[in-house]
């Protein structure tokens, strides 16, 4: 892992720790699609480094089986994990004090902006 991956998931991990804190949404939203766009993963990888770090208990058999195939980055999971863990804490102080009919507007926008991503990336 580079320095510049280990900033970069730094980054990830603290905006996907805050929007899950605050809208309930991180790994699948933010984090996949940041593993793809951003660090060039597959979109398998990504999705075993999600499961890894954020799902681990509950998702166990689903992280083996990933890791079996060769979908799951150990190191990066750790990384993503302990800062999503970080920013998980503030991002539930903040929403704490959004209004509802705002929050719901916050999180409706974001899904609709990371789907039209999806949508249309190669």
């Amino acid at each position: 892992m580079s320095t510049s991956q280990l900033i970069i998931l730094i980054i990830v991990g603290l905006a996907s720790g805050l929007l899950s804190g605050v809208l309930g949404v991180g790994g699948g939203i933010i984090v996949i699609p940041a593993l793809v766009f951003i660090l060039g993963f597959s979109q398998h990888q990504a999705q075993g480094t999600s499961l890894a770090f954020m799902v681990m208990p509950v998702g166990i058999l689903a992280v083996w089986k990933y890791w079996k195939g060769g979908y799951v980055d150990w190191n990066f999971a750790f990384v993503l994990a302990f800062t999503f863990f970080v920013g998980a804490y503030f991002g539930s102080m903040l929403s704490v004090n959004i209004p509802d009919r705002i929050l719901k507007k916050i999180f409706g926008i974001l899904m609709f902006v990371v789907s039209i991503k999806m949508i249309f990336s190669k």
